[in-house]
């Protein structure tokens, strides 16, 4: 048994395809097949049902490829002791992130990280919430920055910051009209949201909780993922938008004369780097954590007198 037949049975685990397996591990589908084969004769059982499809793993193989995995982050942690032993930042950090953060937090930390840890090679990618959780246990990805808490007693979050949500709300709207906005003066037939799979609709929703019931959208039913179009809608149409604060950094003078703050104690969402329970990398993650909370503001690490509006329906949990 060898370590490279272990990587082998996890990736077809993982990609449940022998031909995806062997693309992901940079070798020809017969060699992946062949060390596959080599196991299972050695061990003298089967490890996937090949008969199915996708393929899967039989009952004794689930056992076998979760075993391996423990087996692959141990031996992944000697050479992060190593690393830490040379006071090396060095190697590959996979990071999941959802959209509605993306534009607005990255080009802040990216150039400045890459700069400190010349050896580290970031691959980065945009995902809703369920997508990097399920990236997690897959091994996919080493950490996710996203909005939490989870509820998800495989994930562990660290903490990042507080980020206001704001309304911004067009010239015709009553809104606009307003110094303060309170929870009650929002109207859901009239709001802009993003669209089912996005945890800050939720979290929009939650907000407007006291005024929603199902049938009560607008007329035009307009299915959007960027936060962008938001603005775009808004400025363009009637009605409003819930935005999160960090997106207010490259508006216009005349775009910030529509945009109105909650009354105390305010709506904001947690911010936080979550990996999975059982992480390795903890030198690499630990320096892109840093880098984050360098680039934000300290009155966003605050977490008094806030509200944060979790990512499930109909929650809002008092802090």
């Amino acid at each position: 048994m060898t370590t490279v037949q272990l990587e082998y049975i996890v990736a077809v685990e993982t990609y449940r395809s022998f031909v995806v397996a062997a693309e992901k591990c940079f070798v020809t589908q017969p060699t992946l097949s062949m060390q596959i084969q080599k196991l299972e004769d050695e061990l003298g059982i089967k490890i996937f049902d090949r008969s199915k499809l996708p393929v899967v793993p039989t009952e004794i193989g689930s056992a076998i490829v979760a075993q391996g995995r423990v087996i692959i982050k141990e031996n992944a942690r000697i050479r992060e002791i190593i690393s830490d032993q040379k006071k090396e930042i060095q190697g590959n950090l996979r990071v999941g992130i959802i959209p509605t953060l993306a534009p607005y937090l990255l080009p802040r930390i990216l150039t400045a990280f890459m700069k400190k840890y010349p050896k580290v090679k970031l691959e980065i990618w945009e995902y809703p919430t369920e997508q990097i959780v399920q990236h997690l246990k897959q091994e996919l990805l080493d950490c996710g920055v996203l909005a939490t808490p989870l509820h998800n007693q495989h994930i562990e979050e660290h903490q990042l910051f507080y980020e206001s949500f704001v309304v911004y709300t067009s010239k015709s709207n009553k809104l606009f009209e307003k110094k303060v906005i309170k929870p009650e003066d929002l109207d859901v037939k009239e709001v802009w949201l993003l669209n089912e799979g996005h945890c800050m609709r939720n979290q929009v929703l939650n907000i407007c909780r006291d005024k929603f019931t199902m049938g009560e959208y607008k007329n035009l039913e307009y299915n959007t993922g960027s936060v962008e179009t938001l603005k775009r809608m808004v400025d363009l149409n009637e009605g409003f938008t819930i935005l999160p604060e960090l997106s207010l950094q490259d508006l216009t003078q005349r775009q910030l004369s529509m945009v109105r703050y909650f009354k105390s104690p305010e709506p904001v969402r947690e911010i936080s780097l979550v990996t999975h329970r059982y992480f390795i990398k903890q030198a690499l993650i630990e320096a892109f954590k840093k880098e984050i909370l360098s680039q934000i503001p300290e009155k966003m690490k605050i977490h008094k007198q806030r509200k944060v509006v979790d990512i499930l329906p109909d929650k809002v949990l008092e802090s």
